[in-house]
């Protein structure tokens, strides 16, 4: 939250993460955790043991292996609140959206499935090549300010 004054910010992210909890179906408390590690991790995470150093992540390492294994979520649930959250908008009002087109490239992975061919520019020297890989997309609503 941009504005620490905002308290309808505040509310609306509290009822947010109050629902997401109630996704959450199986290992709740330990997916919940996990979660909050992931999103104020200051970069990269490498493993879930890594996560479980984190202050949100109260619980040993070994939780969280077991709440990824077993953990179960209501994604129906979900992709409801979800789309009730309200759109982070410009000064003047209007959406304005980026979109990041990535692709994860693995060509040492020979059998793993899903994975196609995904285009790449300027690796080597300035040569466009087709390496195997997972193409996925991030879209996100921006909004005025830093």
């Amino acid at each position: 939250m941009h504005h620490a004054g905002d308290a309808g910010a505040a509310g609306e992210l509290s009822a947010l993460r109050q629902e997401f909890h109630r996704c959450l179906t199986r290992r709740a408390d330990a997916l919940f955790e996990l979660t909050e590690a992931v999103l104020c991790a200051d970069g990269p995470v490498r493993s879930v043991a890594e996560l479980s150093l984190a202050g949100e992540h109260r619980r040993g390492h070994g939780s969280g292996y077991a709440a990824l294994a077993r953990g179960r979520v209501d994604i129906d649930r979900l992709r409801t609140a979800l789309s009730r959250v309200s759109l982070p908008r410009a000064a003047d009002g209007r959406l304005v959206l980026a979109v990041d087109v990535t692709c994860w490239l693995r060509p040492e992975a020979h059998t793993c499935p899903q994975r196609i061919l995904c285009h790449t520019y300027g690796r080597g020297k300035d040569q466009h090549m087709m390496v195997p890989g997972w193409p996925y997309s991030v879209i996100v609503a921006l909004e005025s300010g830093r």
